[in-house]
C-alpha cells in the first residue's frame, strides 16, 4: 500500500455550497469571481452567492428538492456557476450533460438519471427540447437561461427566476450520502453510467487538491475545459471558487480566442487537456501574443508526454504540471506538487492527501510493493481509496461491485508504476476506453450503434493513434454479403447518431471479428493487427 507524502487534511462535514460560500467575508464578496470575455462583464463573489441563493429559491418554489434530479446542458458561461450551485443549494442532484450531445444522447441521460428538469441555453435549445419532449418534460420544466418572453415564451429564463427574489430554502441532507452530481462515465468499460458523487466527495476533492495545486485568490484562471466534465467541475469551477480566484469562461476552445483571452485578461493559471498542450508547444501563432502572465499550466483528462509538456512549459516560461484522475474519483487522486521540482513532468505526480493506493498484478492479483534496482516498482493496476471515491454507479450494482471492492478500493483500470521519489507514472490501460481530446469514448457504445446498421454483420472498435499521436476510434467491420457498404457510409452513419468527438475516424473491413470462446471481442488481436500493419 502506498500513502500520500502529505498529512491528511480536514474534510468538513458540510455541503459543497456551505464549503464554498459559507465563510464568504466582505472582502471576498467584493472580489471578482467570473469574467465573460464576450462582453467583459464581471460577477463578484457577493453577486454570485446572491444569484445562487435566488435560483435555489425559485427552484424550491416549484417543488425542486432533495428527491429531484436536474439536467444541466450548458457550455462554460458565467451563468453555469449560478445554476449549478443553485441546484445544489436547493438540495437537488445535478446531472451535467455534454454540450456536444445529440438529442438521442441527451434523452438517454435524462431518462437514465431520472431527471425531471432540464436547464440549457438558446443555442442548444433545439436538441434540448427534442430530448425533453421525448422523456415527457413539460415546457415549464425546461429552463432556457438566456431566453425571454420574445424568444422562448413557453420556458422559464434565468432573469425571470432571479428577479422573483425568493429566499434560498431550508434543506437537510447527509453530505456523505446525498448525491450532489451525477456525471456520466464509461468507467473501465461499457456504455456510460451515472457516477454518484456525494457532497462529501466534492468537498473532499477540493480540500485535497488545495495541497498540490498552488492556486491563489490573485490568480485568473482561463476556464476552457468544460464545467460539465468532472475535471472542469472540480478543478476549475469549485477549486477556483474555494480559493477566491477569478474564472475567465470560454464556451469552446479556439486557439486564437484562447491566446487573446490570456493576453486581454491577464490569465495566470491554465487548466488544459493534452491537445491544447500540443498547440502551445508547436503552433507558430502562440508567439504573436503576450501571454507572459501565465505562471502555471496544469494538464489532465488524458496522458501528456513529457517532451511536449516540457516544450510547452519552456515556451510560455511557466511551470508545467500534470495529474491523474477519473470521474469516479471526483476526479483527482494524483497531481504534481507545486512545492517540488524534482518530479518529471511525464509523471502524474504524488498521491493527494487522505488517499491510499495499491498496485496489483493484473495476472496474479498479487499486490506490488517492492521497488527494483531501477528505482521503480513493476507495473500494476492502480487501486485508489479515499473520501473522494464515488458512492457507486446509479442503478448499476453489478458494475459498482466490479469497480469498487469490499475494502473501498476503486479499481481504476489504469496500469501504473511507483517511483522511489514518491510519484507515479501511468504506463498503459487495462480498460477499453478510448480517450479523444480528453473525452471518454466507450467502444461498446459505438459497436452497438454500428450493429444497428442493416449492412453491418459484425463490428468492433478500438483506439488507434493518428498522425498527431492522438487516440481516435477505428472500426473493424464485417459487411453483409454483396451489400456494397463503404467506409464513407459507415462514417456518415455514426456521425449522424453521436456527438462529434465520438465519430469513427477510420474503418477497416475484415472477414471476421476475433472473439474468445465466451464471445468477448479480442481487442488485443485487433491492436496486434494494427501494430503489424503500421510496422509493415
Amino acid at each position: 500500500m502506498f500513502t500520500s507524502p502529505f498529512p491528511d487534511v480536514e474534510i468538513p462535514a458540510t455541503s459543497i455550497y456551505d464549503d464554498l460560500f459559507g465563510d464568504l467575508t466582505a472582502d471576498d464578496a467584493a472580489r471578482i469571481a467570473l469574467i465573460d470575455p464576450a462582453t467583459g462583464a464581471e460577477t463578484t463573489y457577493g453577486a454570485l452567492k446572491a444569484q445562487v441563493d435566488a435560483f435555489a429559491g425559485a427552484l424550491a418554489a416549484r417543488g425542486v428538492g432533495t428527491d429531484t434530479v436536474v439536467g444541466l446542458l450548458c457550455p462554460n458561461v458565467p451563468a453555469f456557476a449560478t445554476v449549478f450551485h443553485g441546484i445544489l443549494r436547493a438540495g437537488a442532484t445535478v446531472t451535467t450533460i455534454n454540450s456536444l450531445h445529440t438529442p438521442g444522447e441527451i434523452e438517454k441521460q435524462l431518462r437514465d438519471a431520472g431527471a425531471t428538469w432540464l436547464v440549457t441555453v438558446s443555442p442548444l435549445l433545439p436538441q434540448a427540447k427534442a430530448a425533453a419532449d421525448a422523456v415527457g418534460l413539460p415546457a415549464d420544466h425546461l429552463i432556457v437561461l438566456d431566453g425571454s418572453a420574445e424568444t422562448a415564451p413557453e420556458h422559464p429564463n434565468l432573469r425571470g427566476l432571479l428577479t422573483e427574489g425568493r429566499p434560498a430554502p431550508d434543506v437537510s441532507f447527509d453530505p456523505a450520502t446525498h448525491v450532489a452530481v451525477l456525471p456520466y462515465s464509461s468507467g473501465t468499460t461499457g456504455i456510460p453510467k451515472g457516477v454518484m458523487l456525494s457532497h462529501r466527495n466534492l468537498v473532499a476533492n477540493v480540500a485535497q487538491c488545495r495541497i498540490n495545486l498552488d492556486l491563489k485568490n490573485t490568480d485568473r484562471v482561463l476556464a476552457v475545459l468544460p464545467f460539465f466534465h468532472i475535471y472542469g467541475m472540480t478543478v476549475l469551477l469549485n477549486l477556483a471558487l474555494k480559493q477566491r480566484a477569478a474564472l475567465v469562461t470560454m464556451p469552446r476552445f479556439d486557439l486564437v480566442q484562447f491566446l487573446e483571452n490570456i493576453q486581454n485578461f491577464g490569465c495566470t493559471y491554465l487548466y488544459i487537456a493534452p491537445p491544447i498542450a500540443v498547440a502551445l508547444a508547436k503552433h507558430p501563432i502562440v508567439d504573436q501574443y503576450d501571454i507572459s502572465t501565465v505562471h502555471t499550466i496544469f494538464s489532465g483528462a488524458a496522458p501528456l508526454d513529457g517532451e511536449t509538456a516540457e516544450i510547452a512549459g519552456r515556451r510560455l516560461g511557466a511551470r508545467m504540471m500534470q495529474g491523474y484522475g477519473m470521474s469516479e474519483l471526483s476526479p483527482v487522486s494524483h497531481a504534481m506538487p507545486y512545492s517540488r521540482d524534482d518530479i518529471p513532468v511525464s509523471s502524474v505526480g504524488t498521491i493527494l492527501p487522505n488517499i491510499t493506493c495499491k498496485l496489483v498484478d493484473t495476472e496474479t492479483g498479487e499486490e506490488i510493493t517492492e521497488i527494483g534496482d531501477d528505482g521503480q516498482t513493476r507495473a500494476g493496476e492502480l487501486w485508489v481509496k479515499g473520501p473522494n471515491v464515488m458512492l457507486g454507479y446509479l442503478n448499476k450494482p453489478d458494475a459498482t461491485a466490479e469497480t469498487l471492492d469490499a475494502d473501498g478500493y476503486l479499481h481504476t483500470g489504469d496500469v501504473a508504476v511507483y517511483h522511489e521519489g514518491g510519484y507515479f507514472s501511468i504506463v498503459e490501460r487495462v480498460k477499453e476506453l478510448i480517450k479523444y481530446h480528453g473525452y471518454q469514448i466507450a467502444p461498446a457504445e459505438l459497436e452497438a450503434l454500428l450493429l444497428s446498421h442493416p449492412k453491418v454483420m459484425d463490428a468492433a472498435v478500438i483506439g488507434v493513434l493518428d498522425d498527431e499521436r492522438e487516440e481516435i476510434p477505428k472500426a473493424f467491420i464485417v459487411a453483409a454479403p454483396d451489400s456494397g457498404l463503404t467506409e464513407d457510409e459507415v462514417k456518415a452513419f455514426v456521425a449522424e447518431n453521436v456527438a462529434p468527438y465520438k465519430k469513427v475516424r477510420r474503418v477497416e473491413f475484415i472477414e471476421a471479428i476475433p472473439k474468445s470462446s465466451s464471445g468477448k471481442i479480442l481487442r488485443k488481436d485487433l491492436r496486434a493487427r494494427e501494430a503489424a500493419a503500421a510496422a509493415g
